[in-house]
């Protein structure tokens, strides 16, 4: 009976993964089987002992060529010193084309879930993914990492056709940055793409400081050609993501985004992406994010009827924008998670410690909802819930918060003799894109209309409310355009994206009345 004998490297570094071990088996194994490294090396034409002889000089290969970077099948650092298998009595757990990655074997068929992004053509079966990332977790948590899925578009940049530049955008054909080195640029041209990207303020740092927690996935609906070049503007040394970037062909669902396709156990996955329903399935591990609409184009393409950042020449802050905040968010996340003692880490899970931090965010509310169209209060509901919040269906003295549209109902009345908060819906939205509970003062419900009193919040024209951005809290197009569905409530036309971290002045009409 024939063995193989496929040995494999222990140490590993740090920053290794599943998916970056694959490609580099794979192409190593490739290397050493084409005609010019060596004639022996044809496997079409042999007889089983001869395919196995050649299978296990390709190992000794990738072990020769690849030091201590190789880890084939399995994870670097914990990889198996040596694994025996029997050809007759192999179970085939992946394929490479139609080769059983194990034994060499020539398979009939094809079956297993794709691994496209890690290489073309690699199929692996449930067996030997729930292997992977079993031994991945371990490796993972032992260097205090976990997994983070990075959507791109409005989440870490914002991208437009050349063609689609609005008249008052077009000044930024003239300020692009070089390609030569876009580790200094934040807005690039490209020209062969006939498209314009424009990186999110303090993206570099973010990557930099995730990095550091987080084994970093690209998870994308664009295609892939879009996404390899967008990596090369976020990342290009190549320090973060490698082969882990996943584009919309290769998942298992339409129009869907999935942890089917990640090599990472989903109990420590987090998710950042703009986009709550492309996660249907893995909703707990879920960050959502507010959208980042630079291009006129984008704006437009949400529906917004307003000026974009480029057009007013604006952008997101550095220090108080979002990625600046999600990544407390994640800093705490992380904290949490691996805080304690360290040997019941296998058992954890991140989604658990998502849930908790998310609870401490309006935990202590007691909130009641006055007049609030009736499809909509669920929504407002669950959100409250969700950030640890009370909701109460009845007025009673535990009461801390009043949330309406309407100044004049009963409800409304008694929170101002009782002085308890009467606010706006939207107080609750800003502090689930924030992850943060907002100042009341910013978001008060005056009578007849919602007129919030500050010193940079202050009615300036009939139904207007003039916004001063520059402060640390934002009502952004999506906040805007979330209280149009409250409908009956109360109404919101953006004309102007106010961003946190945008120091302009922005005029929002508003209405705010019954069915009509």
């Amino acid at each position: 009976m024939t063995m193989i004998q496929m040995s494999v490297v222990t140490d590993s570094p740090v920053h290794s993964s599943s998916s970056d071990d694959f490609v580099a088996y794979i192409d190593a194994a490739l290397d050493a089987s084409s005609p010019e490294a060596s004639s022996d090396k044809e496997v079409e034409n042999q007889d089983e002992f001869e395919s196995v002889r050649i299978k296990r000089r390709k190992i000794e290969s990738i072990e020769e060529t690849q030091g201590s970077t190789l880890e084939g099948i399995v994870k670097e650092n914990l990889a198996v010193a040596e694994i025996s298998v029997e050809v007759d009595e192999c179970t085939h757990p992946g394929s490479f084309g139609n080769m059983c990655i194990r034994c060499g074997q020539k398979l009939d068929g094809e079956s297993g879930v794709t691994f496209g992004y890690i290489h073309k053509g690699l199929r692996l079966h449930d067996e030997e993914i729930s292997r992977l990332r079993n031994t991945d977790i371990k490796n993972l948590l032992h260097h205090k990492k976990l997994y983070l899925m990075l959507d791109l578009d409005h989440t870490l940049l914002n991208s437009t056709h050349l063609g689609h530049l609005s008249s008052e955008e077009l000044h930024l054909l003239n300020q692009t940055d070089s390609l030569e080195d876009v580790s200094k640029g934040s807005i690039f041209k490209l020209e062969f793409m006939h498209m314009m990207t424009k990186l999110r303020p303090f993206v570099r740092t973010f990557l930099k400081e995730a990095s550091e927690m987080f084994e970093m996935y690209i998870y994308t609906m664009g295609d892939r050609p879009y996404a390899l070049e967008m990596a090369k503007l976020l990342d290009p040394q190549g320090e973060y993501f490698n082969a882990k970037i996943i584009s919309r062909d290769d998942g298992t669902q339409k129009h869907q985004k999935g942890l089917d396709v990640v090599l990472g156990q989903e109990r420590a996955v987090l998710i950042l992406d703009d986009t709550e329903h492309a996660w249907m399935k893995h909703k707990d591990n879920l960050i959502v994010m507010e959208r980042y609409h630079f291009f006129a184009s984008s704006c437009r393409q949400f529906g917004f009827n307003c000026k974009s950042l480029a057009e007013l020449k604006n952008d997101e802050n550095e220090s108080e924008g979002a990625l600046a905040r999600i990544l407390e968010v994640l800093k705490q996340v992380h904290s949490t998670f691996f805080d304690g003692l360290q040997e019941d880490l296998v058992g954890r899970d991140v989604r658990q410690v998502l849930k908790s931090v998310r609870k401490d965010v309006l935990s202590g509310c007691v909130i009641i909802f006055s007049r609030i169209v009736h499809s909509a209060l669920p929504t407002l509901q669950k959100m409250a819930g969700q950030m640890g919040a009370t909701c109460l269906a009845e007025l009673d003295p535990s009461v801390t918060h009043v949330v309406g549209t309407d100044a004049g109902t009963e409800k409304s009345r008694w929170a101002v003799k009782e002085n308890k908060f009467l606010v706006h819906p939207r107080w609750i939205e800003a502090a689930n894109y924030f992850w943060q509970k907002q100042p009341e003062e910013n978001f008060a419900l005056k009578k007849k209309h919602w007129q919030p009193q500050s010193d940079f919040m202050r009615p300036d024209q009939e139904n207007s409310v003039r916004l001063d951005a520059s402060r640390p809290w934002r009502l952004g197009q999506n906040l805007c355009a979330k209280a149009c569905v409250l409908r009956s409530e109360c109404y919101a036309v953006p004309q102007a994206d106010v961003s946190m971290a945008m120091h302009c002045f922005a005029w929002v009409p508003y209405s705010f009345g019954h069915e009509s």
